[in-house]
């Protein structure tokens, strides 16, 4: 049984997508079947001890305890008080599954060993800590063990046919909610270079789309961008204040657009792995 760490954790404000529904967006948004396959070209298999990093509301968390059966074991850690209880009440109280409540930018070593470490859409909220939380997560890894970068690349900024005066501003929004928010729009091409600058041996790329959205939008897909939209309307208002109506023109605009089956938008997904160096006698 790992010890609980006593880490200063997150304010929750300084979360980009803090919400009251943000752990029913995660949850919505995350799907199985995608998940399953990426976790299978990760490596995911019976047995693993997996750490679940930034583990949100625990649905990845139960899905990769499925995979990891029998006599595997999960662990689950976020920043959130109230994702980890959501997490707990929803997914936990089995066998091999638990939640921990940590700041991710410190040392996961008081959790113990793990044969893989699983990083989902995680990296992409600390741009400027990507490359240390990563040098930690390598010291909780066993010699041999795998770790797994999955992150979005062009953030929130592959549309068409966008109108003119969204296509103008939607790069500007992104780029302050990078700068102000530690948010990074550009998070996937940088996974390789983070194994790579970490020592990671064996490391593997590969990419596919993210929410690849043509004709008639699915519930999920648009509750999970009205709610971005919402978030950028309030961490953005500077910036969207400048748009012509208005953050409520903005709204009302982007909104159309999003349920137009007309629109295509997609985001690509990166897919990146590597292995710690086996001990050397």
């Amino acid at each position: 049984m790992p010890k609980k760490t006593k880490s200063k954790v997150i304010n929750s404000q300084d979360y980009l997508m803090e919400s009251d529904d943000e752990a029913l967006r995660l949850d919505l948004k995350t799907d199985p079947a995608a998940l399953r396959r990426q976790a299978l070209w990760c490596g995911v298999k019976p047995g693993m001890r997996v750490l679940d990093l930034g583990c949100g509301p625990g649905k990845t968390t139960a899905l990769l305890h499925k995979m990891i059966q029998p006599k595997g074991s999960v662990v689950g850690v976020d920043f959130s008080e109230a994702r980890i209880s959501y997490a707990k009440s929803h997914y936990g109280g089995r066998k091999g599954i638990e939640f921990y409540q940590q700041d991710l930018r410190e040392s996961m070593e008081s959790l113990g060993e793990f044969d893989l470490i699983w990083v989902r859409f995680v990296l992409e909220y600390f741009r400027r800590e990507s490359l240390d939380i990563v040098r930690k997560l390598k010291d909780c890894l066993k010699p041999g063990g795998t770790l797994c970068l999955i992150d979005l690349d062009y953030n929130c900024l592959n549309h068409y046919e966008l109108p003119a005066k969204i296509a103008d501003l939607l790069p500007k929004i992104m780029s302050y909610m990078d700068d102000k928010y530690n948010f990074d729009t550009f998070a996937g091409r940088k996974l390789y270079s983070y194994l790579y600058d970490n020592g990671f041996e064996k490391i593997d790329v590969d990419i596919m789309a993210n929410n690849l959205v043509f004709g008639e939008i699915k519930n999920q897909i648009q509750f999970d961008w009205i709610k971005k939209v919402e978030i950028a309307t309030k961490k953005a208002k500077k910036i969207i204040s400048t748009y012509p109506g208005g953050d409520e023109e903005f709204y009302r605009d982007f909104r159309e657009f999003l349920v137009d089956p007309r629109r295509f938008t997609y985001t690509p997904l990166l897919m990146c792995k590597g292995a710690k160096p086996l001990l050397v006698d």
